[in-house]
């Protein structure tokens, strides 16, 4: 790990609490990669890093050991955790179904003015798409997630997402890494918010579950190759 000369992580102060800003910045360095799968974590140079003190970074780490995002590991501490084709899997299968589910209670539930904002959401992402740029993409998916979930109007599917967020975001982050993929996922998009528009729950759940399936496909190729 580089010492004091990473700047790209400091935490700056803001009104947040600092524990909340050291939790986002070291979220953020593992999901882009900049800390890498596998690599330690000594708290002495993450508070060089970010600026902050080793209560700030502890309380930070245990809290992304929560997400899954950092593992413990005996006579060595905490590291980033490596997300392995079967662990890639089973987050899949839960997003799959309990997205599947959101689209179709979407269908049920959503009000008009949330019909307008997956429309804004769809548009803002398909520029995302376009853009070819990856940060910028996984922000617009999450936001389109964001507003399918608030219609679907089901609290805990978006609690038990939520929880995942940060490993389902790496898990974007690979599958969404070529043109070619981007190209049909977008696709996908297009024919679920169509089926999500037209309330047509059976459809929008199955095109929810199918793009998915495919996501899933295209990242688990990439940690396959590793």
């Amino acid at each position: 790990m580089t010492r004091g000369d990473d700047l790209s992580m400091r935490v700056v102060s803001i009104a947040a609490p600092v524990r909340t800003q050291v939790v986002e910045s070291l979220r953020a360095a593992i999901v882009d990669g900049r800390l890498a799968p596998g690599q330690r974590l000594v708290e002495k140079d993450l508070c060089q890093m970010l600026g902050v003190s080793r209560p700030s970074v502890r309380e930070a780490l245990r809290a992304l050991e929560v997400e899954g995002l950092v593992s413990s590991i005996p006579n060595r501490g905490p590291v980033v955790t490596e997300l392995t084709p079967d662990d890639a899997a089973s987050i899949y299968e839960v997003r799959g179904a309990l997205e599947a589910l959101a689209a179709e209670l979407f269908t049920v539930n959503a009000q008009k003015e949330d019909i307008e904002l997956l429309r804004q959401a769809a548009e803002e992402l398909a520029t995302a798409y376009r853009s070819g740029d990856v940060s910028r993409l996984i922000i617009s998916k999450r936001a389109f997630y964001d507003v399918i979930l608030a219609g679907a109007k089901n609290g805990i599917i978006a609690e038990v997402l939520r929880t995942l967020n940060a490993r389902i975001t790496r898990l974007r982050a690979l599958g969404l890494g070529t043109a070619e993929r981007r190209d049909r996922s977008l696709e996908e998009i297009r024919m679920l918010v169509d089926a999500l528009v037209r309330r047509d729950g059976q459809a929008a759940a199955d095109l929810s579950r199918r793009h998915v399936e495919e996501a899933a496909r295209s990242a688990l190729a990439h940690l396959k190759a590793r």
